[in-house]
C-alpha cells in the first residue's frame, strides 16, 4: 500500500500498558501504527506482537519533552503519510506521591514538561495532519487532581486534560475530532506506582479498555 493512501495511527507512550493495547488494537483494525515511546525494547517487543497478528508499525524511540525530536517526528508524518488518522496520546509522567509543600522541584518541572508543555506543542505539531485526514485525537482523563499526596501528577494531569477540552470546544464542527477517554482502573506501571499494595486481578484489562476506546472512534 502506498503510504500517501495508507490509514496511520500515532500512538504517543505506546511501550506498555494502555498506550501498547491501543497500538495493537489499531493496528489490527488496519492502521500503520507509529509507535513512540522512550524504551526501545518495549518498543520492540510491541512491534512483534503486532506484525505476528498481521499488523505493521514504525518504531520512533524518542522521548516527547525534546521539542526539537517531535518537530521532526510531525515533518515526518506529513513527509511520509501526507496525514494522520489517529492520534492516541497515552505517555505521562508520574512524579512520585508527596504532600504539597514536599514536591519536588524537579519532579514538579517534567511533570509540567511532559503532562501539559509537550501535549501542547505536539497539538500545534500535529493538528495539520491531522485536519489534512479529518482524523482523531484521544486523550484519556485521570480524576485525581485534588486528592492527597497527588498535587503534582493530579495539577499537570487535569491541565492536560483542560487543554485539550479547550481544543475539543474549538474543534466541535470542524477536524480534528477530539475525544477524552475514561477508562476503568487498570493494572499499569503507573498504577502500580500509585497503589503498590493493590489487587491487581480486580482492575480493568488494558486490551479489553482500549477495544471500547477504538469502537467509540467510528
Amino acid at each position: 500500500m502506498n503510504d500517501m493512501t495508507q490509514k496511520l495511527a500515532l500512538v504517543t507512550g505506546a511501550s506498555r500498558g494502555l498506550g501498547a493495547a491501543m497500538a495493537e488494537g489499531l493496528a489490527a483494525q488496519g492502521y500503520h501504527v507509529l509507535a513512540v515511546a522512550r524504551t526501545v525494547g518495549a518498543l520492540e517487543e510491541l512491534d512483534d506482537r503486532i506484525r505476528s497478528a498481521g499488523g505493521s508499525a514504525t518504531l520512533a524511540p524518542m522521548d516527547i519533552g525534546e521539542a526539537a525530536a517531535m518537530q521532526q517526528l510531525a515533518q515526518a508524518i506529513q513527509g511520509r503519510w501526507g496525514g494522520l488518522d489517529v492520534w492516541a496520546h497515552c505517555a505521562v509522567h508520574a512524579a512520585p506521591l508527596s504532600p504539597a509543600p514536599h514536591i519536588d522541584g524537579k519532579d514538579w518541572s517534567k511533570s509540567m514538561l511532559i503532562n501539559v508543555e509537550a501535549v501542547r506543542g505536539m497539538i500545534a505539531l500535529l493538528e495539520p495532519a491531522l485536519r489534512a485526514r479529518s482524523g482523531i485525537a484521544v486523550f484519556f482523563d485521570d480524576k485525581r487532581a485534588g486528592e492527597k499526596f497527588f498535587g503534582a501528577y493530579g495539577a499537570t494531569k487535569a491541565a492536560q486534560i483542560a487543554l485539550a477540552r479547550s481544543w475539543q470546544a474549538e474543534n466541535r464542527n470542524i477536524a480534528p475530532r477530539v475525544i477524552i477517554a475514561d477508562p476503568a482502573p487498570m493494572p499499569t506501571a503507573v498504577r502500580a506506582r500509585f497503589f503498590p499494595g493493590e489487587d491487581r486481578d480486580k482492575l480493568g484489562n488494558c486490551h479489553d479498555e482500549a477495544a471500547k476506546i477504538i469502537a467509540a472512534m467510528s
